[in-house]
């Protein structure tokens, strides 16, 4: 929420990710410096495949967040939808419980 531009959350990304926001950076991602600068400065957008790889590799949604907060959304009221994965881990966990339960229950 404090940097000013999406350039600044680009590189909060970067940095969060223990990446500098340079050549390697760029050398990783496939990106030329050209293309760097234009995100930082904002004369040029970030396609979202582009994007979603900055991410992806740095490991954390910085810029994301910063959009959402620059659009006017409250940052803790937004949660992360459940995955399938997560989701029939979570079922599986529940019913594991579940006949956990009915085991200490049931007569011996």
């Amino acid at each position: 929420m404090r940097k000013k531009t999406l350039g600044a959350a680009l590189e909060l990304c970067a940095e969060i990710g223990g990446y500098a926001f340079d050549k390697s950076l760029q050398t990783d991602l496939n990106v030329d410096k050209g293309q760097f600068s234009r995100w930082q400065n904002g004369s040029e957008g970030v396609i979202w495949p582009k994007f979603v790889r900055l991410m992806d590799f740095c490991g954390n949604d910085a810029p994301l967040l910063w959009m959402i907060h620059d659009r006017g959304y409250d940052l803790n009221t937004l949660r992360r939808r459940e995955t399938e994965t997560e989701r029939e881990n979570r079922l599986l966990r529940e019913e594991n419980a579940a006949l956990r339960r009915a085991l200490q229950v049931a007569p011996q």
